[in-house]
C-alpha cells in the first residue's frame, strides 16, 4: 500500500514538474523586461494595447456565437440519437471525431473554395459572411468536445422517462428539449461551452486565412516581433484556459451539491 501511494505521488510530482517548470520559466522571462529587476511591464504593455483589447473582444463575441451554434446543433442531435436512433450512435460519434483528424487548414481551404466570390453562396465577399464562416469553422473544431460533454450529460439522466412523462402531460418537443432536457444537462453543456471558449481564444489557422481580427493571429504577430510581450501573452492565455477549467469544476460541484427539487 505504501509503495503504491509513493508511486502515485511520484508520478504526480513528475507530471507537475513537467508542466510547471516551463510555465514558471516563461513567467520569469516575462518579468525581466526591465534590465536588472523584475516588473510587470510586459503584462501592462500587453493589456494596454488596443489591438489586444480589440482582438480579445472580437474572439470573445465569436466564442459566444460558436457556443450558441454548437449548443443548438449538438443538444437536439445527441438527444434524438439517444432517444430514437441508438443504432446510429457509432456513425454520429465517428462524424463528431472527424475534426480531430482533419487539419484546420483543410477545413478553411474547403470553405474558401466553396464560398468564394464565384460560388453560389459568396460568403467571403462580406465581413458578416466571413464572420459566419469563422463561427461555423470554430463550431466544427469544438464539435468533438461539445458532443461528448452533452452525450455524457444525457447518459447521466433517464431521458426516456422524462420524455414520456412530459408527453403524457401534453408537452411539445421544443418544450421537452429546452425546458426539461436542457436544464438537466446544463453542467454538461457548460463544460462543452467553456472548452469551446478555450479553443476559440487560441485558434490561429482559420482566423488567419479568413483574415479575421481574432486573438490567435494577434498572439502570432506579437510572438514574431517582440521578446517579452509574447511570454506575457502566453501566461495570460494560460490563465484564461485554466479559468475555464476552474469554472467547469466549480459549476459541476455546485450541481452535485444542489438539493434535488421535489
Amino acid at each position: 500500500m505504501k509503495r503504491s501511494r509513493f508511486g502515485a505521488w511520484l508520478s504526480f510530482a513528475i507530471g507537475a514538474l513537467y508542466f510547471l517548470v516551463p510555465l514558471i520559466a516563461t513567467f520569469e522571462f516575462a518579468m525581466r523586461m526591465r534590465r536588472g529587476q523584475y516588473s510587470f511591464d510586459a503584462f501592462a504593455i500587453v493589456l494596454a494595447d488596443e489591438r489586444f483589447q480589440a482582438t480579445f473582444s472580437y474572439s470573445t463575441i465569436v466564442a459566444l456565437a460558436t457556443i450558441l451554434v454548437g449548443t443548438l446543433l449538438v443538444v437536439p442531435t445527441a438527444y434524438w440519437v439517444r432517444l430514437r436512433l441508438p443504432h446510429l450512435r457509432p456513425v454520429v460519434e465517428f462524424i463528431t471525431l472527424l475534426p480531430l483528424v482533419i487539419p484546420a487548414i483543410v477545413i478553411v481551404f474547403g470553405y474558401l473554395r466553396m464560398y468564394n466570390s464565384s460560388s453560389f453562396l459568396p460568403l467571403t465577399d462580406s465581413d458578416m459572411g466571413t464572420n459566419l464562416l469563422l463561427t461555423f469553422g470554430y463550431a466544427t473544431l469544438a464539435l468533438p468536445y461539445m458532443y461528448r460533454s452533452v452525450d455524457a450529460g444525457l447518459q447521466a439522466i433517464d431521458i426516456h422517462t422524462l420524455t414520456e412523462a412530459a408527453e403524457n402531460l401534453g408537452a411539445r418537443w421544443l418544450t421537452i428539449l429546452f425546458r426539461i432536457i436542457l436544464p438537466n444537462i446544463r453542467v454538461a453543456v457548460l463544460s462543452g461551452a467553456l472548452l469551446t471558449f478555450a479553443i476559440v481564444i487560441g485558434e490561429f489557422t482559420i482566423a488567419s486565412l479568413l483574415n479575421r481580427p481574432a486573438f490567435g493571429p494577434y498572439l502570432q504577430l506579437i510572438g514574431a516581433n517582440r521578446a517579452y510581450e509574447p511570454a506575457a501573452l502566453a501566461i495570460i492565455a494560460f490563465a484564461i484556459t485554466w479559468a475555464c477549467m476552474g469554472l467547469i469544476q466549480l459549476f459541476a460541484r455546485q450541481a452535485r451539491t444542489a438539493p434535488v427539487p421535489h
